[in-house]
């Protein structure tokens, strides 16, 4: 590609096509620069899809390949088929997976928000101590605004292991007003570690729970995990098929 060539692309903001000018036969003029500019554009989504699985924040990468959801009940109306296709996003709709520990909920609402991620929706994976910890620390850096405004974006949110550290009275306030904002805007998948019914240990105030609860399981499917531990199970396969470690 000349450096004339190159300059127009940058004007004209179509990046570099030289790697696709190699990779296209020509037969026409119209089938050589349509099969670059795809090519151009498959790129670009690609790019545009790593950007969001990295902005999304997931403590490591999981899918849905090989992920058991028999041992998952299911309430009335959500199936596996619509689980999996992510019908609850477009509707905006919440997911409260409850279970033991180990039952492999984290695991499931990291796939969910992946695969979200390559459908080009925005996703942020907290846990939720660390997010009280953030809404905390840019209230007293005057940044908090800045921070709702880019949670307000997104199209599911993401919290996880709600129960294992109590929030304080402030902490708690700021989490009520970031569930309070997505209600009937945006999705949330939510992984609590104690019953609905003990989260005012962890947030404080009955009234403010109640309120809190009632805005999470408004619009939401409740899916219940049984079972041993998930990742126990992941490990005896592993031990008996080294060949899956691969």
């Amino acid at each position: 590609m000349s450096e004339q060539l190159k300059a127009y692309c940058r004007q004209l903001r179509l990046g570099n096509l030289a790697p696709f000018v190699e990779q296209v036969d020509y037969l026409d003029k119209e089938q050589f620069i349509t099969e670059i500019l795809a090519l151009a554009l498959k790129q670009r989504e690609t790019e545009r899809i790593k950007g969001l699985v990295r902005a999304a924040g997931f403590p490591s990468p999981k899918t849905l390949d090989g992920y058991e959801l028999e041992p998952i009940t299911l309430p009335h109306g959500l199936t596996r088929e619509q689980l999996v296709s992510l019908d609850f996003i477009d509707q905006k709709e919440n997911l409260l997976l409850l279970g033991a520990v180990g039952t492999g909920k984290t695991h499931l609402s990291i796939a969910l928000g992946l695969k979200a991620c390559t459908q080009g929706k925005k996703v942020k994976f907290y846990r939720t101590a660390d997010l009280a910890t953030t809404l905390v620390d840019a209230w007293k850096l005057g940044t908090l605004s800045k921070l709702t405004r880019a949670l307000a974006k997104l199209d599911l949110l993401i919290l996880d292991e709600v129960g294992y550290v109590p929030t304080s009275k402030q902490a708690a306030e700021l989490l009520f007003t970031v569930i309070s904002t997505c209600y009937e805007k945006q999705s949330i998948i939510v992984t609590p570690n104690l019953e609905l019914g003990r989260w005012n240990k962890v947030f404080g105030h009955d009234r403010l729970t109640a309120a809190l609860i009632d805005r999470l399981i408004h619009h939401a499917h409740i899916l219940s995990f049984s079972g041993g531990s998930y990742r126990f199970g992941q490990a005896l396969r592993r031990a008996r098929n080294p060949e899956d470690q691969q």
